[in-house]
């Protein structure tokens, strides 16, 4: 009878071993298909992220070219310190009175006739001229950019430095 045990205590183990692998079989199924599940829910909510990036990239654009529309028309209205926008046949006093600016009729496509303190002068974009309204004053002006409708220039007077 010894040896009919001993059959039995291995038949034992070996009925355990196979029901503790098919266990570990069932569970590790049971980890794999909610991973699966979770991996299925992941990968939607990434589409969901990447189609919200893609709408807050749009919005950021349009928003952008509005800022810039927006910045462009406030120029227009309140330019810049010392930059002033003269029109065609149009003059002004600038640099606190010190120059007098005018835009001699309507540019052309490379330069633009200026009257500044009486004086014409042909210039183009990025052109800078200096102007000395007496012995004490220096000035430039400088043409930022020029159309048909107008002129944008920067004008400066600073007092002259004694050598």
């Amino acid at each position: 009878m010894g040896r009919g045990r001993r059959y039995l205590f291995f038949i034992g183990i070996i009925i355990g071993a196979a029901a503790a692998y098919l266990l570990g079989l069932e569970l590790a199924y049971q980890d794999m298909a909610a991973v699966k599940q979770h991996t299925i829910q992941l990968q939607s909510e990434i589409e969901r992220l990447k189609r919200q990036i893609v709408l807050q990239e749009s919005n950021l654009t349009i928003a952008q070219a509005k800022i810039r529309s927006t910045q462009a028309a406030l120029d227009e209205v309140m330019p810049s310190k010392d930059t002033y926008i003269v029109s065609p046949n149009q003059s002004m006093l600038v640099a606190g009175g010190r120059l007098s600016i005018g835009l001699i009729g309507t540019p052309t496509n490379a330069n633009v006739t200026m009257n500044i303190n009486g004086k014409q002068q042909l210039v183009a974009t990025g052109d800078t001229l200096n102007f000395a309204p007496d012995s004490s004053t220096s000035c430039r002006v400088r043409v930022q950019s020029f159309d048909m409708f107008k002129a944008t220039i920067t004008a400066v007077c600073e007092p002259v430095r004694p050598q």
